[in-house]
C-alpha cells in the first residue's frame, strides 16, 4: 500500500514560482475555520485574514475599529480550518504606525497565531522603513496600495485611486520603494487596470489585484462578496459566483478557474 502524499502548506516561494511561471494566484479573504476549509476545497491558493471582517462580520462602517486581539483571534480560526493554503493577515489600524518596533511586536502576534506573512497598508517613506525593519527580522510582508481602507477618512470615501497622472506616478514610485524595502507581495486595490498592468510589468514584486484589472499576478476577493452575501450596493469589481453555481464549493472553484484563465475580472469589473 502506497503512503498518501503528506499535506503541506504553500509557501511564499510557491506563490513566487507561480507568478514567474505565469500561473495566476487565487486568494480569498476569510475570517473563520469554515470559510477557510471551503476555500481550500475550492482550490484557493492563499487565504487573507483581512481587516474587512470589520464590515462583513462585525457590521462596522470602516475597518478602523478592528483590534490586534481580534485579528489574532480570527487568524487562529483560519489557521485551524486550513492545511494547504498560504496564510497572511492584516496588521490593523493602530498596530504599526507608532514605530517599526511596535509593528514587529504586532506582526509577531499574527505569526504566532498561524500567519506566514503580514499585510501593511500605505506607501509613505515611513511605511517602507517599517517594511524594511520587519523583513530584516524574518517577517514576510505584503504591501497594499491604491484604495487603502484604513485611510478612508483621508480619501473622503471609498474611491478609485491613481487616475490622475501625478497620482499614478506617485503610486508607481511607492510600489518600487516598497519592493526595494523587501515587500514580497503587493495588493493593488481599486486602481485603473492600465496602472496595475504597469506596476506588474515594471516592479519586481508579485501583484494581487482587487478592482485592478486582470493583468496582475493574482486576484483576491472577500468570501462574502464571491458568494453574493454582501448587501448592496456592491463594489463594481465584485462578481457573484454562487448565483450560477450548484454549491458554495462550486462557486469558489469557478472563481479559481476564472482567475486562472484571466476571465476574472472582466472589463466591466475593472476601472
Amino acid at each position: 500500500m502506497s503512503r498518501a502524499t503528506p499535506v503541506r502548506r504553500r509557501t511564499l516561494a510557491d506563490l513566487q514560482r507561480m507568478a514567474a511561471a505565469g500561473e495566476r494566484i487565487a486568494m480569498l479573504a476569510v475570517s473563520d475555520a469554515t470559510f477557510a476549509a471551503l476555500a481550500e476545497r475550492g482550490g484557493v491558493h492563499a487565504l487573507l485574514v483581512g481587516d474587512s471582517l470589520a464590515n462583513t462580520v462585525q457590521g462596522r462602517e470602516t475597518t478602523l475599529p478592528v483590534t490586534l486581539e481580534e485579528m489574532v483571534y480570527h487568524t487562529r480560526c483560519v489557521a485551524r480550518g486550513s492545511r494547504e493554503a498560504f496564510l497572511l493577515a492584516d496588521l490593523p489600524f493602530g498596530s504599526f504606525e507608532g514605530s517599526p518596533a511596535t509593528a514587529f511586536a504586532a506582526a509577531a502576534r499574527l505569526l504566532e497565531a498561524g500567519a506566514q506573512m503580514v499585510k501593511i497598508e500605505g506607501g509613505a517613506p515611513w511605511v517602507a522603513e517599517t517594511v524594511a525593519f520587519l523583513t530584516a527580522r524574518h517577517v514576510p510582508v505584503c504591501a497594499h496600495l491604491g484604495l487603502t481602507p484604513q485611510a478612508v477618512h483621508e480619501f473622503g470615501g471609498y474611491r478609485v485611486q491613481g487616475r490622475a497622472p501625478e497620482d499614478a506616478a506617485r503610486l508607481l514610485a511607492e510600489a518600487r520603494r516598497l519592493a526595494e524595502a523587501g515587500a514580497a507581495l503587493l495588493v493593488l486595490e481599486c486602481i485603473p487596470r492600465a496602472l496595475a498592468a504597469r506596476v506588474t510589468t515594471e516592479v519586481e514584486i508579485v501583484t494581487i489585484g482587487i478592482g485592478a484589472g486582470a493583468a496582475t499576478h493574482g486576484q483576491v476577493l472577500v468570501a462574502y462578496d464571491l458568494l453574493g452575501l454582501t448587501p448592496p450596493p456592491r463594489p463594481r469589481f465584485v462578481r457573484d459566483f454562487l448565483a450560477p453555481a450548484a454549491s458554495a464549493e462550486a462557486a469558489v472553484r469557478a472563481y479559481v478557474e476564472a482567475v486562472a484563465a484571466g476571465r476574472f475580472p472582466g472589463a466591466a469589473e475593472s476601472y
